[in-house]
């Protein structure tokens, strides 16, 4: 959580004379992690630790500790930013310092906070908001290390972590979902649930009045860029990614289940467009960013602590989960067939439902597979229609959708 106080000019300069001593001793670190090519922090400590206190004489031993773990933090950063080629310079610089403290450099109480300083110790009183004592009040704990850094105007930017001790995780079941192009598919205790994204409208509405936009005029254009940023199409799926996870996430917690996702390969909509020829169909896969909902589905499970299992995509929705056969998709003037027979079972199974239960089987679920609908209609009763996620994201829980 993040506080701003102002203080005085006596307190903001024994903490400034803090940040220069802090900064050093960070760029030492970090030098000496490159040249001696490791990010960990018991080495980078071993190999500074008794230069910088002898440089150092009157800062806090404390401080070299926590920039050296800064410094492994920073490194190892980089590292992984190299790697995937989005690093801009060959060594990480220090551009910004946020101060990092331990149990030692600082103490907390709801009156003021004290920080450890080449003067002696400061403090500081903060002004706590509403989501402060919501959080304290409801048995949160303060955590030993903290951060803090300075800015213009005698303002301290402190940042105090929360920590509550959590019992362990027991799945009892498992939700799998399958993400397509204009809708995500879940099955909750038995149930398919078929949410609507608006993928399809979202892309195809952004792409004709962008054509419309730019056609005789260039995109480097003022007037032309402000009115294609107005579009917005980025942060429409962007939401509704969010909203998505948190929706999918909060049911498995509750349910205490573990979500069981397809491990799409990198470049996944390469893959899928490769031998698409309709031109807006490869438009509509390529801008449906599977890989971004998955990995929205991810960073939003492991706030909630829920487990999460990836699985092999392959065949997930041609292939019957009863009798391990050959599912054939009827033509019905679509782009992809969503209902199917079971070569052997002669069972009807909807393209999207069949592929939740091969993902629920692929991660370990051995409950029995309800039979395929004898329907004729796309979906089935014993199925579900397409349900907006506005509606959905109402409710306080997923419920069955009805026909």
């Amino acid at each position: 959580m993040k506080l701003r106080v102002r203080v005085d000019y006596s307190t903001y300069s024994a903490l400034k004379e803090v940040e220069k001593e802090y900064r050093e001793v960070l760029e030492e670190a970090i030098n000496y992690g490159l040249s001696n090519k490791t990010t960990s922090f018991t080495r980078i400590k071993a190999g500074v630790y008794k230069t910088e206190r002898e440089k150092h004489k009157d800062l806090p031993s404390h401080y070299i500790y926590t920039a050296c773990e800064d410094a492994s933090e920073r490194l190892d950063s980089f590292e992984k930013l190299k790697k995937r080629g989005k690093s801009y310079t060959e060594k990480p610089s220090v551009r910004r310092v946020t101060i990092h403290l331990d149990d030692h450099l600082w103490k907390f109480n709801l009156d003021r906070i004290s920080i450890s300083t080449m003067q002696g110790r400061v403090f500081i009183s903060p002004t706590f908001p509403k989501i402060f004592w919501r959080y304290y009040n409801k048995g949160w704990l303060i955590a030993s290390e903290a951060r803090f850094k300075l800015l213009k105007g005698n303002v301290v930017e402190f940042y105090v972590i929360f920590k509550k001790d959590v019992k362990p995780y027991e799945p009892k079941g498992f939700i799998p979902v399958d993400l397509n192009e204009n809708s995500v598919s879940v099955l909750v205790d038995g149930k398919p649930m078929l949410l609507e994204t608006n993928t399809k409208r979202i892309t195809l509405g952004y792409e004709y009045r962008r054509k419309l936009t730019i056609t005789g005029k260039s995109t480097k254009d003022r007037e032309v860029r402000r009115k294609l940023k107005r579009l917005r199409e980025r942060d429409k799926k962007v939401d509704i990614r969010r909203k998505l996870a948190k929706l999918i996430v909060k049911e498995a917690f509750e349910s205490r289940s573990v979500i069981v996702l397809e491990d799409l390969p990198r470049r996944t909509p390469e893959h899928m467009i490769k031998d698409v020829k309709d031109s807006q169909l490869r438009l509509r896969i390529y801008r449906s960013a599977f890989s971004s909902m998955k990995n929205a589905i991810i960073e939003k499970a492991r706030e909630f602590g829920v487990p999460v299992v990836l699985v092999n995509p392959s065949y997930t929705s041609t292939v019957c989960p009863i009798h391990g056969a050959k599912i054939v998709y009827q033509l019905d003037g679509g782009d992809a067939p969503r209902v199917g027979v079971c070569e052997k079972g002669k069972e009807k199974w909807h393209r999207d439902v069949v592929a939740l239960y091969n993902l629920a089987r692929r991660a370990g679920d051995v409950s029995p597979v309800p039979l395929g609908s004898k329907e004729s209609h796309d979906p089935p009763i014993r199925w579900l229609r397409a349900k907006s996620l506005h509606s959905i994201m109402n409710d306080h829980k997923m419920i069955e959708m009805k026909v």
